[in-house]
């Protein structure tokens, strides 16, 4: 299976990132497109893939997570301007027979990203 998915955990709540805004772009010929942007399930998944096999092509792709919303969603009092409002991860496929998980772990002081499985 390839393609391309994502998911987010909440540390700060111990729990699944739920209803989180996430958009996804794509970098050619040096400009940026928004490809989608989508909200995250209860479980701080999509209920599809961000890509499937027959969408993802070889390239830099950015992922952008709007954790300000979120938190304050969560009546989390942030500063003004928050420490994180959006959480950009930008990575590569060079693969498109591998599958790509790019989780994102979260609090309104940090974030960690990865390349799951």
């Amino acid at each position: 299976m390839s393609g391309l998915t994502t998911h987010v955990l909440d540390l700060s709540h111990g729990q699944p990132a739920s209803h989180m805004k996430v958009k996804l772009y794509y970098s050619e010929a040096q400009e940026w497109q928004l490809i989608k942007t989508v909200v995250t399930n209860s479980d701080g998944r999509l209920n599809e893939p961000l890509l499937s096999e027959n969408e993802v092509k070889i390239g830099t792709y950015e992922l952008v997570f709007h954790v300000g919303d979120y938190f304050r969603s969560k009546n989390i009092e942030l500063q003004n301007p928050a420490f994180l409002e959006q959480v950009p991860v930008r990575f590569g496929i060079a693969n498109l027979k591998h599958h790509y998980h790019v989780p994102l772990l979260i609090s309104p002081w940090g974030y960690q990203v990865y390349r799951g499985s």
